[in-house]
């Protein structure tokens, strides 16, 4: 029965962490992108404009609920919860922080810790797809059916080199020990030698770049198709239905940047982080944030910098690309594994 009532206090913090990181990542971005382009952002809701995701908050929950005659009403309403729930829930398998010790009881720091967190990750976030599908195709609009079919394709192709890199990394697991792990808290704790660090910084770039296209971030933004004056597969969708979708992606952004920041950085691991204390724990969380932070940023830095591309060249970039390097990189590190582990 404890073990029940942890879990539920942790899974209710996280979600709650989340909801507020997605809310002040709207303002972080808003506020990075107008220093871009030499403004000053939002400044009027509250001092510095930090309350201005609450009024954002506010106005999508009391905007009129409209929901169009020729839409498929059951799936056009579940569909946004679709996109929202798996970026919830995904980040259960990730340590925030080193455990601790509570009235004599170990506390992990993380929801869960199961021996498959990566297929766990990489089953959740595929769900999320369906949530945008469904979106368009219960419009009964042909824009929308169009945004949504152009999503399946993106996500689907992007998702192949991704996983590739994965199973990359999870190789690199089995260095120094006997077998290897997919637990996320397994990866985190396990050492690795300096320059096992840099390898994986090589893969990097290619795994941030599926990571762009997954969220569908600049300049992988297309299912929305701004260029075509319409929402793609959100045109039918308005008030808080659209702000749950606007949610998914931001969600789907930080829980990204921690996914990132606990494969290729050590998740909460840095200097002075002393496991099995409280200040140790405090410190942890805040290198994570720090790294998240620093990933995020990265994210807005690109869609200030770089201009929107063609659909067939993002498709292109993805099979001509993106998918040979990651299968050049998974044939180099298993070499690696079999010479070195």
């Amino acid at each position: 029965m404890t073990l029940v009532i942890v879990s539920l206090i942790k899974s209710v913090a996280l979600v709650l962490l989340l909801l507020l990181g997605f809310a002040y990542l709207t303002y972080y971005e808003r506020k990075m992108l107008s220093r871009f382009h030499v403004r000053i952002g939002p400044n009027r809701a509250g001092p510095f404009g930090l309350l201005q995701p609450i009024a954002d908050a506010v106005k999508a929950i009391f905007k009129e609920e409209v929901v169009p005659g020729h839409v498929d009403k059951y799936l056009y309403i579940v569909a946004p919860a679709l996109s929202v729930i798996p970026a919830l829930v995904v980040l259960a398998v990730v340590p925030f922080a080193p455990d601790i010790t509570v009235f004599g009881y170990p506390v992990s720091l993380s929801v869960t810790n199961f021996n498959v967190a990566v297929l766990y990750i990489v089953a959740i976030t595929s769900i999320a797809t369906y949530g945008i599908i469904l979106g368009g195709w219960s419009s009964n609009n042909n824009y929308s059916l169009l945004g949504a079919l152009r999503t399946a394709s993106q996500m689907i192709s992007y998702e192949l080199p991704l996983g590739i890199v994965l199973i990359a990394i999870l190789l690199t697991t089995n260095i120094g020990r006997e077998t290897g792990t997919l637990s996320m808290v397994e990866i985190v704790n396990q050492p690795r030698p300096w320059w096992l660090w840099l390898w994986l910084w090589l893969a990097f770039p290619i795994f941030f770049i599926t990571m762009l296209a997954e969220a569908n971030r600049s300049p992988f933004d297309l299912p929305e198709t701004e260029n075509e004056l319409i929402a793609g597969f959100q045109t039918e969708y308005g008030g808080i239905k659209f702000a749950i979708y606007m949610m998914a992606e931001y969600i789907g952004m930080i829980t990204g940047s921690v996914i990132m920041a606990t494969l290729f950085f050590g998740g909460w691991k840095g200097p002075f982080v002393v496991p099995g204390t409280w200040h140790g724990a405090l410190l942890g969380f805040g290198w994570l944030v720090l790294k998240v932070i620093v990933l995020l940023f990265l994210y807005l830095w690109v869609r200030a910098s770089v201009p929107r591309i063609r659909y067939d060249q993002l498709l292109q970039f993805c099979w001509k690309v993106l998918t040979p390097l990651s299968i050049i990189y998974l044939v180099l590190t298993a070499v690696l594994v079999v010479f070195v582990a």
